[in-house]
């Protein structure tokens, strides 16, 4: 048997390591970390357990992809109705500038930490932010997918390597990563903690994506599904590293919740594993946001072009990942995500993060309902096509999970507010 090609090694796994880049952004880091610092290794559980989650939610994603040759979000438009699809935009809008706003502002933080733009930290900041945000833009507009496949690829291995070694140089207590990791432990102190490490793995919106992605990749049929339940183990099996790394490296240190918490953390790595350890993981927090940055840019204009594309009568759309990528739709929300949020630059990142983490939280419930429904019914996706009865299970009980997530985030919002 001759061996594939470098490059066809990489698209083989390359929708599932652009899950696990995308998806992996400052505020699930460092969320993460403060939940280690705060309660300790007893939360590491719950960093597998939703990465475990979300990738039973994308494996529904693809399956209904390459069951109908429709994106879920054709899916939600021709059986849906009209009241989904509508509220879907302006929820989508929405989430845009936010997240947006959350991921140049995150990007403004690392590259402060890296390289200080003078003394005025909140200007660097801003200027950092904005330079990344059109970076992204112009890496996706000029670079296309393959180029964009390629960076994405480099950005997971430095993001795995730097948080995985600063995690192995903080030096934990290896048999309570282990009884953290397989027994799960809920007290009332840790169920805050316990939901902000499993809804903040592994992304929300964007785990809708992977289906454009697949696309990029010329994935169908059964063929395609097995393929895709391949990277994905890999690409969830990495985000789940990438968590529990983070848990890891915050019970070592003692953090406070606030908008430079990466500074803060760095510094006090610095004193427990030494300058080489500080940079290693400025270097790999730095690679994250960008990576989450980037992700986003190149995807989320998909959804954009999509939606405007969609053939009411039908429910259908251009066929075709590329065909969406050259349309003016896509390459205007291209431009419109890298422009439109930088005044947010201005709020603090804690403003910013809340903002994103709002909206997030409404969108995976809806997720986890909209395949229970339409992943088992015969007459949508064929009776050889419908979710299995683990499948159903899993997602009954993501969003039973993510709807507490989001009630309590609210909930917390509001508190914070009045």
């Amino acid at each position: 048997m001759t061996s594939r090609p470098p490059g066809r090694v990489l698209s083989a796994v390359a929708p599932g390591l652009l899950i696990a880049a995308t998806g992996v952004g400052a505020g699930d880091l460092l969320t993460a970390g403060l939940a280690g610092s705060v309660v300790g290794l007893s939360i590491l559980w719950a960093a597998w357990v939703g990465a475990l989650l979300k990738g039973f939610l994308n494996e529904g994603v693809a399956r209904w992809q390459l069951a109908t040759g429709t994106t879920l979000l054709e899916g939600w438009v021709r059986h849906l109705g009209r009241p989904v699809e509508w509220a879907f935009l302006v929820y989508f809008v929405a989430w845009s500038f936010f997240t947006g706003g959350a991921l140049v502002n995150a990007c403004g933080v690392a590259g402060t930490a890296l390289l200080p733009l003078g003394d005025d930290l909140r200007g660097s900041k801003i200027l950092w932010g904005a330079a990344h945000s059109l970076a992204g833009v112009v890496l996706v507009r000029l670079g296309g997918y393959r180029l964009f496949e390629k960076l994405m690829a480099g950005f997971i291995g430095l993001m795995f390597v730097s948080v995985l070694a600063t995690a192995v140089l903080s030096r934990p207590n290896w048999a309570a990563v282990f009884r953290g990791l397989v027994t799960p432990q809920i007290s009332s102190g840790q169920i805050a903690w316990m939901l902000g490490v499993l809804g903040g793995v592994g992304g929300t919106v964007t785990l809708l994506s992977y289906g454009y992605w697949i696309r990029e990749e010329g994935r169908e049929g059964g063929t395609g599904l097995r393929a895709c339940r391949v990277d994905l183990s890999l690409g969830y099996v990495m985000t789940a590293l990438f968590g529990v790394s983070m848990v890891v490296i915050g019970s070592g240190v003692s953090l406070e919740r606030g908008p430079l918490m990466a500074l803060d953390l760095a510094s006090q790595l610095e004193e427990v594993i030494g300058p080489a350890g500080r940079w290693v993981f400025l270097v790999g927090f730095w690679g994250a946001v960008f990576s989450s940055l980037l992700g986003v840019w190149q995807s989320v204009p998909y959804l954009f072009a999509d939606f405007l594309s969609i053939d009411r009568s039908s429910g259908r759309a251009r066929p075709r990942a590329q065909d969406l990528a050259s349309t003016r739709p896509y390459r205007a929300y291209l431009l419109a995500l890298g422009v439109v949020p930088l005044p947010l630059l201005w709020m603090t990142v804690k403003q910013a993060q809340l903002a994103y983490a709002v909206l997030g939280a409404f969108f995976m419930p809806f997720l986890a309902l909209t395949l229970l429904i339409m992943n088992n019914r015969s007459g949508w996706i064929g009776r050889e096509w419908k979710s299995g009865w683990l499948a159903n299970a899993v997602l009954a009980v993501t969003l039973l999970v993510f709807a507490w997530i989001g009630v309590r985030q609210v909930l917390a919002t509001l508190t914070n507010i009045l």
